[in-house]
């Protein structure tokens, strides 16, 4: 028996949730996938599965078994493509998680020059606003607006993400234009509900960091929502300039309290604490970094 290729099917069938998906993956047939997950439980005289018409979960010694599997896999993969890295093209599947507005707008725009450069490199890009588990995912590189929280990954500074405080000129024309932070409590403030403080908006001014807790009708974890809440006048938001920009500048929205600089968020690139970052990763954080430190607008 392959056991290497069985802890690697293994591995992906817990990462994927299915042995079908699994096997489209490795361009194989389910019962292919399934024979060496069985042979790996023959071999070890356990468990590690429990299979029913619904849906796959581990077993106590399959999840025990599934993160020794990851890091002896991990190991494997690293030896062999620190010695391949001296002489070879990176190449590969890279797994990235991003949020969805910063994917849609900064991430896919750039994607076809990078997949010209590096031609053996596979991208699968999968774009959510929620918290991604790096590890059990299975995924390389996660894109974050937010600072590092775990110590077992590594963050890789990309920019600071510029907020701005926009609403619709209907809105303003309704309501009036707040000239201070401490108006906005009286007006109906938008908010994206992934952030630690999700009623609490921060600002810097001559030297003062000033916060103000705000109140509105909705909240909600997607930027693309927000922003078309706000275009259609029902109220006013912290936006990153990236969303915002193409809006302000044809009239759309406009920009709010502008002396008062909103508290940027970092965008960090996140990938797994290890002793050597594989190639394909770093080849993908780096060009971002360069991509997003040619354009002024984020800075």
């Amino acid at each position: 028996m392959d056991q290497l290729g069985a802890m690697r099917a293994f591995i992906r069938v817990v990462q994927t949730g299915s042995f079908s998906a699994a096997a489209r993956e490795k361009n194989t047939t389910q019962a292919t996938i399934s024979k060496k997950v069985a042979a790996l439980e023959t071999m070890l005289g356990v468990k590690l599965l429990t299979r029913s018409s619904r849906e796959l979960s581990l077993t106590q010694v399959g999840a025990e078994y599934y993160e020794k599997c990851v890091s002896i896999i991990g190991e494997l993969d690293e030896a062999e493509a620190s010695a391949r890295s001296q002489v070879a093209s990176p190449k590969g599947i890279i797994r990235i998680t991003a949020p969805v507005v910063f994917g849609r707008l900064v991430i896919a725009p750039i994607l076809s020059e990078f997949l010209s450069l590096y031609p053996e490199i596979k991208v699968d890009l999968t774009l959510s606003d929620k918290h991604v588990d790096l590890i059990s995912e299975g995924v390389d590189v996660a894109i974050r607006a937010r600072e590092l929280e775990d110590s077992s990954l590594i963050a890789r500074h990309l920019f600071d993400n510029p907020m701005l405080l926009v609403a619709a000129p209907d809105y303003l024309a309704q309501h009036g234009e707040p000239k201070e932070p401490t108006e906005l409590r009286r007006h109906n403030c938008l908010v994206y509900s992934m952030l630690k403080t999700v009623n609490i908006w921060h600002f810097f001014h001559q030297d003062k960091n000033i916060s103000v807790a705000v109140n509105g009708n909705f909240q909600g974890d997607n930027g693309d929502v927000i922003l078309k809440l706000v275009l259609d006048g029902t109220g006013l938001a912290q936006l990153p300039v990236w969303m915002v920009d193409e809006h302000l500048k044809s009239g759309e929205l406009k920009q709010i309290l502008s002396d008062f600089v909103a508290k940027p968020l970092p965008f960090n690139a996140i990938y797994p604490q290890s002793r050597y970052v594989p190639l394909k990763v770093r080849c993908f954080v780096d060009f971002l970094k360069q991509k997003l430190s040619d354009k002024t607008l984020y800075q």
